[in-house]
């Protein structure tokens, strides 16, 4: 199983960025889907899931600017993050989880500069 994120990177303050999440090895429609985020010196923070065609966000300062979707067909989980801020800064991993069955992708690091 793998999970394989990407578009991170360096960003202004108030740019945009899509962060993609590619599964292999499982059946991708079966899983819930999520993002969260570790900040340096930080916790991991669930910041958007996607249940059976249900967004949710659990971080108040990323809603109105951060969707969460998904696309079945291409094994692809995305974060599209707009009016970025420098507090946003985070390595992103995208989270599998079906039942008591989890996995995780190796992250991707979000710079915001200010």
């Amino acid at each position: 199983v793998q999970l394989q994120a990407s578009g991170g990177g360096l960003v202004q303050a108030g740019g945009s960025l899509r962060l993609s999440c590619v599964a292999s090895g499982i059946t991708f429609s079966k899983y819930d889907m999520d993002w969260y985020r570790q900040a340096p010196g930080k916790q991991r923070e669930l910041v958007a899931s996607i249940r059976r065609g249900i967004r949710t966000k659990n971080v108040d300062s990323v809603k109105g600017r951060f969707t969460i979707s998904r696309d079945n067909a291409k094994n692809t989980v995305y974060l599209q993050m707009n009016s970025l801020e420098p507090e946003d800064t985070a390595v992103y991993y995208c989270h599998a989880g079906w039942g008591t069955v989890d996995y995780w992708g190796q992250g991707t690091l979000v710079t915001v500069s200010s």
